[in-house]
């Protein structure tokens, strides 16, 4: 090294630091020499006049890329001991030790020179309060910078070179090997492979992951380990969702080599830190697609059939797929009052549909209600098992035709105008880019119509997309044997709810129910698949209490014989007559004393049936109810028991005479006047 003498007491008073650092943890593994080189500074600081107690090493950001600041805590440890004026000195092998951003060294380089802080590397000692030193320094690590780019374009370039020849190797998934001539084939194992192709068969039989994952429950699954001590070897365990869509949306299973899914790129936090994210590119912009590059578990279009039911599965994008239970609209049933989905709400095993959005969003409409699950699936299944009778399956399938026509001229047509807008958009660009730079007057009109153009584009593009995000319609073959087997197949006890759902969104897209607030009649909009639209309208069960109410001919009934007839002849005309009550049973004397008491029936009084109480009779008398009673018990007075456990005395007017005579006669009851009187003045 050389400018020993820009290294003054000033500077050997202050601390010395030498800043290690490698790119990645494998340069820090088999570059050993670099590393040493590196720590062998320590020793140079000595040789320039520091002692070894003011020399300290930085090494904690060994395997980390100088690319960018973020992440580096040895960087930012170096730089806010240079900002509190501590470092006298920065040593490193080179100046990209330091940064491989100019934005980060040119900051570190403004804090050197204000701190007077030496930066000292193998070709020499920089002073940057020394404007030479200063461009120096900057013009190297604008080189540095500019040799990583180099460098990783020249190795993103021969990456790309040979994944188009289909030549570039990566780690396989599991089920594929690399044999000893470096084509990809199946696994040897036939565990392995077995198990792969059954994660695929039991997609299309579960229609989920999580069905799967179910599925796989007593089964174990093979994964591939890379790195570690068990790098290349097959390790066993169980499968889990994520591992299931790994596989489903991996297109080596297909046969096909595929270069470019995934795509990183740098992104800034709200707090300025500069991070590096990895995200998956769409289909269409994969840069290198090989079909029957090697052997497959599965087709081409099978793979994309799974990329579309998986995309129908995930519910954030708004998709309702169909599940498992006894409401067959969930997830098509809409609300004819907001205009979003139903919820399914299950409570003793009876469903309802229930539009909670008003409770939510506090957007209430007074047809935003509860309906029971029953009254809609009942008429939307009706509906459907008669559109498929036998003389209108001919009239579907027509429909059907002309939807599909339809479809494709729009699509057609959307097409041919996102090729005119690209062919357009080229062109302007061509133009442009033949206009001399300096030529403004010109350019500047060319670029504005290049914008234009470009805006074309976009626009011609969107309108494609969303034509072909249209659900299309199942294959007509599909359609065919549909209709013909729809009603046994609706029938089968071997069809399970989430079947009918399937079945019913094949001709269904979607169901909108209006409910009336005061009434019982349901509106029910029903969207055919062929863009035709019906209404129908249901009734809503009768409420219980209703439906459990007593016939009004037996209320009447009742009513028509309380003042003649005991509740046991009452009974025996209602039973007579066919009357049951409201949960289906016969009469009794109890239902017909809850029929007095709930309509207000009188209760028929004793005197029309010349019948009186204990308490009546003792009235009567003037005596108390004991002496009645007493009478009963030594058979003196004749009596039956009636509703209630009541006594009943017959008590004609020759009984009466006899109990007043007794009543006369007997010496152990006070006589009053009026008894005497009553019974002819005996004494």
């Amino acid at each position: 090294m050389s400018g020993t003498a820009k290294v003054t007491s000033a500077h050997l008073q202050r601390t010395a630091i030498v800043y290690v650092r490698q790119s990645t943890l494998a340069q820090v593994r088999e570059h050993t020499e670099s590393t040493a080189r590196q720590y062998a500074l320590s020793a140079e600081a000595c040789r320039l006049g520091w002692p070894a107690a003011q020399v300290e090493v930085i090494d904690s950001d060994l395997g980390l890329s100088g690319r960018s600041a973020s992440g580096r805590a040895g960087f930012r440890e170096l730089v806010g001991r240079v900002c509190v004026g501590e470092v006298g000195a920065i040593l490193g092998l080179e100046v990209s030790r330091l940064a491989r951003s100019s934005a980060d060294l040119q900051r570190l380089l403004e804090l050197c020179s204000i701190t007077e802080t030496l930066i000292i590397d193998a070709d020499g000692i920089y002073d940057l309060s020394d404007f030479n030193d200063r461009l120096l320094l900057g013009l190297k690590g604008t080189m540095s910078e500019a040799e990583l780019h180099l460098l990783a374009g020249r190795l993103q370039g021969a990456k790309r070179a040979a994944a188009a020849r289909g030549e570039l190797r990566f780690p396989l998934p599991v089920g594929y090997v690399y044999d000893d001539e470096g084509s990809i084939v199946f696994d040897a194992d036939e565990e392995v492979r077995a198990a792969v192709g059954d994660v695929f068969i039991a997609f299309k039989a579960a229609g989920s992951a999580y069905g799967v994952v179910a599925a796989f429950r007593e089964r174990r699954f093979p994964r591939r380990a890379y790195g570690g001590v068990w790098a290349g070897q097959v390790r066993w365990g169980r499968l889990t969702h994520g591992r299931v869509l790994g596989l489903l949306s991996n297109p080596s299973y297909t046969g096909a080599y595929v270069f470019g899914r995934y795509r990183s790129r740098r992104v800034v936090e709200p707090d300025g830190t500069v991070r590096t994210v990895t995200g998956e590119v769409p289909r269409e912009q994969w840069a290198v697609v090989i079909q029957d590059h090697h052997p497959a578990y599965l087709s081409w279009q099978m793979f994309l059939d799974n990329q579309a039911r998986l995309q129908a599965n995930c519910t954030h994008g708004g998709a309702r797929p169909p599940r498992e239970g006894a409401a067959l609209c969930q997830g098509i049933l809409l609300c004819g009052g907001c205009g979003r989905p139903f919820s399914v709400l299950y409570q003793d095993n009876r469903a309802r549909y229930d539009c909670s959005h008003s409770r939510h969003d506090q957007v209430a409409t007074t047809a935003c209600r509860s309906v029971s699950a029953a009254t809609v699936d009942e008429a939307v299944e009706a509906r459907l098992l008669a559109v498929v009778e036998p003389e209108q399956v001919a009239l579907a399938l027509a429909a059907a035709d002309e939807v599909t026509e339809r479809r494709g001229r729009t699509t057609r047509a959307a097409e041919l105008a996102v090729e005119r807008a690209r062919y357009e958009a080229a062109r302007a660009e061509r133009a442009f880019l033949a206009c001399e730079p300096e030529n403004r007057l010109v350019a500047r009109t060319l670029e504005q119509r290049w914008e234009e153009k470009l805006a074309a584009l976009q626009e011609a593009e969107a309108g494609l997309a969303v034509v072909q995000a249209a659900a299309p319609l199942p294959p007509r073959a599909e359609l065919e044997v549909l209709v013909s087997d729809l009603p046994r197949l609706w029938a089968s006890p071997t069809t399970s709810d989430k079947d009918r759902k399937r079945l019913l969104r094949t001709l269904i897209a979607d169901v909108t129910v209006m409910s009336e607030p005061k009434g019982r009649q349901v509106r029910i909009g029903i969207r055919w698949r062929s863009g035709a639209s019906e209404e129908v309208v249901a009734l809503r069960p009768v409420p219980a209490p209703i439906a459990r109410r007593t016939p009004q001919g037996a209320v009447d009934l009742v009513a028509q014989f309380h003042s003649r007839c005991s509740d046991e002849e009452v009974v025996a005309a209602l039973n007579s007559a066919g009357f049951r009550t409201g949960t289906g049973r016969s009469f009794d004397v109890g239902m017909v004393r809850w029929i007095r008491y709930a309509y207000g029936i009188p209760t028929p009084s004793l005197l029309d049936t010349g019948e009186l109480t204990v308490a009546q009779v003792a009235a009567r008398l003037g005596i108390s109810t004991s002496v009645v009673y007493y009478w009963i018990e030594r058979g003196q007075l004749a009596a039956r028991r009636g509703r209630g456990v009541r006594w009943r005395i017959p008590f004609s007017a020759e009984v009466e005479q006899a109990c007043c005579e007794r009543v006369a006669n007997s010496v152990h009851l006070d006589r009053p006047t009026q008894i005497r009187a009553e019974c002819g003045g005996v004494v």
